[in-house]
């Protein structure tokens, strides 16, 4: 028999970005033995397409993913909740309520940054950079 996966539930305001990311990266990194999802405080309703764009250059398949409440997962269990707001740029970061292992990585909104694409792109691929080794240094490690 199968040991259950580990449960994780990221968390951001808009459930746009890094959260989508963060979900994308957790489930194919961890090989099966996690099973991450996300959502926000207040979902944009809409994923980035840059989120989309900068999983499918690392050959990271992001699924279907939609930009959704937390409130659609209120009753479930989770092993370990992480929110990825930035507090150096004043974000406020979700309190989801419960039992398990918090986490926070302070992770820039790429969503937010002006400039050419160029500019754009390079803070996606920053932000995925950092949620790449904080998933493979911290949570991926800490599970086993």
């Amino acid at each position: 028999m199968s040991e259950r996966p580990t449960r994780v539930l990221v968390l951001c305001t808009g459930n746009s970005c890094r959260s989508i990311m963060a979900e994308a990266l957790i489930n194919t990194l961890g090989q099966g033995r996690f099973r991450a999802v996300s959502a926000g405080s207040r979902p944009t309703g809409q994923v980035h397409p840059g989120a989309l764009a900068t999983l499918q250059r690392h050959g990271i398949d992001p699924g279907e993913p939609t930009s959704q409440s937390w409130d659609d997962y209120a009753d479930e269990a989770f092993d370990y909740v992480i929110t990825v707001c930035d507090s150096a740029a004043e974000e406020t970061c979700p309190a989801f309520p419960g039992r398990f292992e918090r986490i926070h990585w302070s992770i820039p909104d790429p969503a937010h940054v002006e400039g050419s694409a160029a500019e754009i792109e390079a803070a996606f691929e920053r932000a995925f950079a950092l949620l790449r080794s904080r998933i493979e240094t911290e949570l991926l490690t800490a599970a086993r």
